[in-house]
């Protein structure tokens, strides 16, 4: 690791694009701050936010840690720590972070930090890392400095993380994963988590507007009432379940979210099945969002437009509050029906966004718009 003079560290936060440069924006204002009281040695820290997809095109730990290290190279940086969103693995295990402390690179996967305060864990991992990469060494050692914790914010009881395999040809000399039916479920709560599924309603709009269009004028007819009526409890809920999984469905096949990886390794597959478990998840919450929210609105406008004369008369019940709720909840799933056969999603970003595949091609037209510019120039 290169020492800047005047005893002031340079620290290059590079990030991939949307949430890990967000985080990554918003720890760089208090990081100085807390290395230089942490290091403890009169050292200053100064920190930089680059932006750029440096995970194009692969997602192989080693081969992240040559781009960054290139990277580093290339400009007057002490320290690189590289933070993405994208589960990373490496011999079968899910990658939580990589550390060089020869070049002072450190790589940081955020699903394996979990869905919970993400912005404080992510802040306290990089701040780990910075220190035992800025940690003096003995000359001619190596290896991270004996003295230096390091497993700190990455344990927790609720994901198992521990030392994984390096090889002898690899740049990083440490490295953290997680493993077990914890670690996974960790990674996918993460996966879903850095997906941000409450970006993903405002992306049902058109969907939205067919299920409002389809449920007011189901609410005013009378055989939506007498169906209403003679549904028991169950049968709601399996409308309900129905209703939510058709529209789920519909816009995985869509917007094309299904993740199919042309590798046959057992990685590649791995990836797979965690891109389409998030993907299910994060449309999953976005469409239940939806599907409470069009129950208010039907409960409102149910309010607003029946008579109870018209709806006793054709149901031969009262409308009491269990009708209004009950007709709520019945024409909730039939607009979510409609809404899910009317709607044209198939350029909405924001439900493409929902899908690690996806977003992995945005980065790459996004490389290949800049080496395109700077061809011109």
């Amino acid at each position: 690791m290169r020492v800047s003079s005047q005893d002031v560290t340079v620290v290059a936060l590079l990030a991939d694009p949307d949430a890990p440069t967000e985080i990554a924006q918003r720890m760089a204002r208090i990081l100085p701050a807390r290395l230089a009281d942490k290091s403890g040695q009169g050292r200053r820290f100064d920190v930089e936010v680059v932006s750029e997809p440096f995970t194009t095109g692969t997602e192989d730990p080693p081969t992240l840690m040559r781009r960054i290290m290139d990277r580093g190279r290339a400009e007057s940086w002490d320290i690189v720590v590289a933070l993405t969103d994208l589960p990373l693995h490496s011999h079968g295990r899910k990658l939580v972070v990589d550390l060089s402390h020869e070049h002072g690179l450190a790589l940081l996967s955020l699903p394996p930090l979990g869905g919970l305060r993400l912005q404080t864990r992510a802040r306290r991992a990089v701040e780990e890392a910075v220190l035992s990469l800025a940690a003096p060494r003995a000359t001619g050692a190596e290896g991270p400095p004996q003295s230096q914790p390091l497993l700190g914010p990455f344990v927790s009881r609720l994901a198992p993380v521990h030392l994984g395999q390096v090889g002898e040809e690899e740049t990083a000399d440490l490295r953290y994963v997680v493993s077990g039916p914890r670690g996974y479920l960790r990674v996918l709560v993460g996966m879903v988590r850095a997906n941000r599924p409450w970006r993903l309603v405002p992306g049902l709009s058109k969907a939205l507007a067919a299920a409002l269009a389809t449920g007011a004028v189901a609410t005013v007819n009378s055989t939506i009432w007498n169906l209403a009526e003679s549904l028991s409890a169950p049968r709601l809920v399996i409308a309900t379940v129905g209703s939510v999984a058709l529209m789920i469905g519909w816009l995985i096949v869509d917007a094309q979210l299904w993740h199919r990886s042309a590798e046959v390794s057992r990685e590649a597959r791995q990836r797979a099945r965690l891109y389409n478990a998030s993907t299910v998840m994060t449309v999953g919450i976005g469409v239940l969002v939806c599907y409470v929210g069009l129950i208010v609105i039907n409960l409102v406008w149910a309010l607003f437009i029946l008579n109870g004369q018209a709806f006793a008369s054709t149901t031969r019940a009262p409308l009491h509050a269990a009708e209004y709720w009950t007709l709520s909840w019945f024409v909730a799933s039939v607009a979510t029906v409609g809404g899910a056969l009317g709607s044209g999603l198939e350029s909405d970003e924001a439900i493409r966004a929902a899908a690690y595949s996806k977003r992995e091609q945005e980065r790459r037209h996004m490389l290949q718009d800049d080496d395109g510019d700077q061809l011109v120039t």
